[in-house]
């Protein structure tokens, strides 16, 4: 089951309380956030919210696939498109808007330890990454387009620096877009 099909399963109860849990992460951290703190930010009982998920992990994964689902849209149209230079630049611009519209997500997403991890367990979310780092990168992913993949991967999550945080969207989504570009290959 694709990640879009697994994120479009959840009710709007609990979309809430992924978005809840998200935000609480970013405070906490996943190993500092509780299902009580959960349940207390959604103003319910911490019953309710294992009625939505019946473990923290479970709602870790939740978060996951919500969030990368959008990528996979913009995957696939590059990927029936052939990788040509056109396609790639599109999908690096999906990337990069989706990255920009979801700041705190992002940077939660980069350097929580648990979603990291989980980030690079959890099949789905592998089997996005390969496929969207093949797409932009080329389908050999030898060492130095392994080196690329983690600079472009990098450059697009530093959406969420302190840096940048007051510089307005159109900015940041055309600076990303030309600093990336040459990272894989694609002619300004």
């Amino acid at each position: 089951m694709s990640l879009r099909e697994r994120a479009g399963q959840y009710s709007e109860a609990q979309l809430r309380t992924i978005e809840t849990a998200l935000e609480l992460f970013a405070d906490h951290g996943v190993g500092g956030t509780s299902l009580q703190m959960i349940a207390d930010a959604l103003g319910v009982t911490k019953a309710a919210v294992y009625h939505q998920f019946n473990a923290k992990e479970a709602i870790v994964l939740a978060v996951l696939e919500v969030y990368l689902a959008p990528l996979e849209d913009a995957l696939e149209e590059a990927e029936a498109a052939g990788g040509t230079p056109k396609a790639r630049a599109a999908l690096l611009s999906r990337v990069i808007e989706a990255a920009v519209e979801r700041r705190q997500a992002v940077s939660t997403l980069q350097n929580d330890p648990v979603l990291v991890r989980v980030l690079g367990d959890y099949e789905p979310s592998r089997q996005l990454w390969s496929r969207l780092f093949a797409v932009l990168l080329g389908d050999d992913l030898d060492d130095r387009a392994r080196v690329r993949a983690a600079v472009l991967s990098a450059a697009i999550g530093s959406v969420g620096h302190a840096f940048v945080a007051d510089v307005d969207d159109e900015t940041l989504k055309t600076q990303l877009r030309d600093l990336t570009r040459r990272l894989i290959l694609l002619p300004g």
